[in-house]
């Protein structure tokens, strides 16, 4: 045979002396061939070195497919979650059809969900953040749907599987830290107060200060901008302040670098707490302390349990919507601890 030239099923059905339908059978491990024919062949496929064309097996044998709708991507949270539902996609076997909300705030997804189920996807995970009312829609539409949905990352509610994280028990515990680390005055910047998860993450905050004043919160965007702009308002209406939350790493990074621009020295002048851990929390200087959420494991846990439920549907059991919420945990480095003081 030339070198460089691929073998083909032809070329193995006439070496083996058996049609190419019956090779096909031996490569599909269909047991519809008797074992001294499969042994013939299979030794036929191994001396000529025989390789299957991927690209016509997964014409003849397409993946299953589920669809994402998600949003914010270039945020850490989204991005990391959709990393971990296709890691274990793949594991199991399916393909990702991916819409992407690109105005949360306005756009429900209605459109996108409608688009997804043309593509006969078996499921839907729904990681659009929850912004106002922005999935009534959808909890009234799931009745009529002929495929599961399960949502991630938002409140669990009592019609939708959904897999979220307890954000007011993260923001509870860094404010408790910060509280046992000494500080007495502390802040809070926010992300925008329409979407749930910033709501959450402030209540956390109240949880542990009781009856905090309205000059100590700052409500920013998610960007390390608005970090830097919160510092400054935090400073000026609320001079007493000795230490901060911020609700993601982004506006941590951005007060800190304020605070380095003024001289406030973190942690023994200001303490600053993030919420995210992404990678690079550990190398902002000094190393910041945040609130691991297991975003990875967030988005493998909500494919997981949509792959459980496609084939509870597909065995004609029932199925009972279940609620998953993962509690975070905080990583404690030197932007939060006092000289003298531990984690």
């Amino acid at each position: 045979m030339p070198v460089g030239k691929a073998t083909t099923i032809k070329e193995v059905a006439q070496e083996a002396g058996v049609s190419t339908q019956t090779v096909s059978r031996v490569l599909n491990d269909r047991p519809d061939v008797a074992p001294e024919t499969r042994q013939n062949v299979q030794a036929v496929i191994d001396r000529l070195g025989y390789q299957p064309s991927a690209l016509a097996r997964s014409l003849k044998q397409p993946r299953r497919t589920v669809g994402v709708v998600t949003a914010q991507l270039g945020q850490y949270g989204p991005m990391r979650r959709l990393l971990g539902i296709e890691s274990k996609a793949d594991e199991l076997g399916y393909s990702l059809h991916l819409s992407l909300v690109h105005n949360p705030e306005t756009d429900n997804g209605e459109r996108l969900l409608n688009d997804l189920l043309s593509w006969q996807v078996e499921g839907v995970i729904w990681s659009v953040p929850e912004i106002s009312h922005n999935r009534s829609w959808l909890l009234n539409k799931v009745s009529q749907l002929n495929v599961p949905i399960l949502f991630i990352s938002e409140q669990p509610n009592n019609v939708v599987p959904a897999v979220s994280v307890n954000n007011r028990a993260g923001s509870r515990l860094a404010t408790e830290h910060l509280v046992t680390q000494g500080y007495q005055h502390i802040g809070l910047i926010t992300g925008p107060l329409s979407w749930d998860v910033a709501c959450q993450r402030r209540l956390g905050w109240q949880d542990v200060l009781l009856t905090p004043q309205d000059k100590q919160i700052f409500e920013g965007d998610w960007s390390a901008k608005s970090g830097q702009q919160g510092l400054q308002q935090l400073l000026q209406q609320y001079p007493k302040l000795d230490a901060v939350l911020a609700c993601n790493d982004q506006m941590a990074l951005g007060a800190m670098q304020v605070a380095h621009q003024l001289g406030i020295r973190v942690p023994e002048d200001l303490g600053v707490v993030g919420f995210d851990n992404t990678p690079e929390a550990a190398a902002y200087w000094p190393p910041l302390t945040s609130v691991r959420q297991g975003l990875n494991y967030m988005g493998d846990l909500a494919m997981q349990k949509l792959h459980h439920i496609i084939e509870q549907q597909n065995s004609g059991a029932a199925v009972t919507p279940s609620q998953e919420m993962l509690l975070p945990e905080l990583v404690v480095r030197q932007s939060s601890v006092m000289a003298g003081q531990s984690g």
